[in-house]
């Protein structure tokens, strides 16, 4: 008896190590030890489109600057993110705006993506428990849940990821009640020195069928110099322009 319990927490920490162990990679590739990305995301809702560029830089797991380039009518609007608390500001208005916690599921710019998804970009490793609920070949499914006490607003997280590229192709978000709320799906992946990362990036709420959200990365740096003036509050009108 003895022996088969220690055969099974022997497996238990062998597979939850190597979980946590491929989240990180993930995450890794997604941010470096910094990363500037130029990208394309365009809305489509009722038939309807929006095209937006924008520009991000972002350092470590809490830092990350947002700059929209178009449309002529959003230019110059920019997003800070910092220890898990986002601020804005609107040229039209001269005013850095701080977006409130009751706000963080709301779309941003009108998109599929949250205010939320934003600013914890990497809060799949601070946030939540990997664990494998399959593997097949080079392809792994992992389940996230929360960790205890974690301020998060998903009930549970699949990531299906391949392991030749530690990259997701598709992610499955649900609600607390384990009902399904959207889909992230990946492709086109791209090495860039030691990183790989998808250039395209497709997000489908599931009750809204023809509403998505693509975005397409033109491109991406990594491991830059990035000054930490983009990191101040002072950023958000000094980099406006």
């Amino acid at each position: 008896m003895k022996h088969l319990l220690f055969l099974s927490l022997s497996f238990f920490f062998l597979f939850g190590d190597e979980a946590a162990d491929i989240v990180k990679k993930l995450d890794e590739n997604l941010r470096g030890s910094t990363i500037y990305i130029e990208l394309t995301m365009k809305v489509v809702s009722s038939g309807h489109e929006r095209v937006i560029k924008l520009e991000n830089y972002s350092q470590g797991s809490e830092k990350s600057f947002v700059k929209i380039t178009y449309p002529p009518r959003d230019r110059g609007i920019t997003f800070l993110s910092l220890d898990n608390q986002m601020w804005q500001y609107v040229p039209k208005i001269e005013r850095v705006i701080k977006i409130p916690p009751s706000m963080m599921l709301q779309k941003w710019m009108g998109s599929d993506i949250s205010n939320d998804d934003i600013v914890k970009q990497s809060s799949l490793v601070e946030d939540y428990k990997p664990k494998i609920i399959n593997k097949k070949e080079n392809i792994v499914t992992l389940q996230l849940t929360p960790k205890e006490d974690a301020a998060v607003v998903w009930g549970k997280i699949d990531l299906q990821i391949d392991l030749n590229t530690y990259t997701s192709q598709k992610d499955t978000y649900y609600d607390e009640d384990g009902k399904i709320v959207r889909f992230f799906i990946y492709k086109d992946v791209k090495k860039y020195g030691k990183y790989y990362i998808p250039l395209y990036w497709r997000v489908e709420p599931y009750e809204k069928k023809g509403q998505y959200t693509e975005i397409t990365l033109q491109k991406v740096e990594y491991d830059l110099d990035i000054p930490h003036e983009y990191f101040q509050k002072s950023a958000l009108k000094r980099f406006s322009r």
